[in-house]
């Protein structure tokens, strides 16, 4: 009987490590964008920006991904809630389509929650099971609360029910440990610097000095503890050569981040799947036998 125990133990830690050890090899991107009026430029960039995503995650083993598009605090035309931007007829649909979908945002409104557009995300949108989950939020200002309900707390659990990542582009300050200014910086304290010649380099010992009223607690905060990275919006806005090196070091991350992320649930080979009904009886006949 010991032996069947031990054999019984054995392939429940091998089922158990195959399932945690494996990347995603496609993902869901949702890009959750501030419609306020300030924001016009930051839209464009997305569609300027989505398509050489897409071929850096599929040359690196990532495709069949599906973009999808949520804007919030629009004020005057979709309201100052998240709301849906069609994809290609769908929620989501290809980064072709979603460069097309930027042209319906709005750059009207006047107060934003992106709590609440989160909440929105995770309660209307269905992601695939085994894809990486990635969220980008783009905003140039703090959290105005429109639902008092929701808290950080509640929106991390959010992520973390779906191991989903949370990139947040906001009006913050970051630097590396040699107090250079920071294109964004990583969980792990990476901080991302420009090169001058449109590309970047990468140091340690980086931090969000500072930023618009609440950003730092509303959501840098929350980016970090799910793992994702935060970058400076106006890093983005200095244009040139600031705004290439940004492009490609948040594109490059982007990549690394998806391509090591593992999604809720990852299926088992079939072998397997088979053998999990003999594991059972496995343990049922030791029970009876011990």
């Amino acid at each position: 009987m010991k032996k069947l125990k031990s054999l019984a133990l054995t392939l429940s830690l091998f089922l158990s490590l195959f399932q945690t050890g494996l990347a995603a090899t496609t993902a869901d991107i949702l890009f959750i964008v501030d419609e306020s009026g300030s924001m016009s430029a930051e839209h464009t960039w997305i569609g300027n920006m989505v398509t050489t995503l897409d071929s850096g995650l599929n040359a690196a083993g990532v495709s069949g991904n599906r973009y999808g598009l949520i804007g919030y605090g629009a004020y005057t035309s979709h309201g100052l809630t998240g709301h849906s931007h069609t994809v290609g007829g769908g929620l989501f649909g290809s980064a072709a389509e979603l460069v097309t979908a930027t042209g319906s945002l709005t750059a009207s409104g006047v107060t934003e929650d992106g709590y609440e557009a989160m909440n929105f995300a995770f309660s209307n949108y269905s992601f695939r099971p085994t894809a990486a989950v990635n969220v980008i939020l783009i905003t140039d200002e703090d959290r105005d609360i429109v639902d008092a309900a929701l808290n950080r707390a509640g929106i991390l659990g959010l992520f973390t029910a779906r191991n989903a990542l949370l990139n947040a582009i906001v009006d913050v300050t970051l630097q590396d440990g040699n107090l250079d200014y920071a294109l964004g910086v990583d969980a792990d304290s990476n901080a991302y610097t420009p090169d001058g010649m449109g590309g970047y380099n990468t140091s340690g010992g980086g931090t969000a000095m500072s930023g618009f009223g609440t950003t730092i607690n509303d959501y840098v905060d929350l980016a970090f503890s799910t793992g994702g990275a935060v970058w400076d919006l106006n890093q983005l806005r200095n244009g040139g050569l600031t705004a290439d090196a940004f492009t490609q070091a948040f594109i490059d991350i982007k990549v690394g981040e998806i391509t090591s992320q593992q999604p809720a649930a990852i299926p088992l080979p079939t072998a397997w799947l088979l053998m999990l009904p003999g594991l059972g009886s496995l343990a049922f006949f030791t029970k009876r036998t011990t």
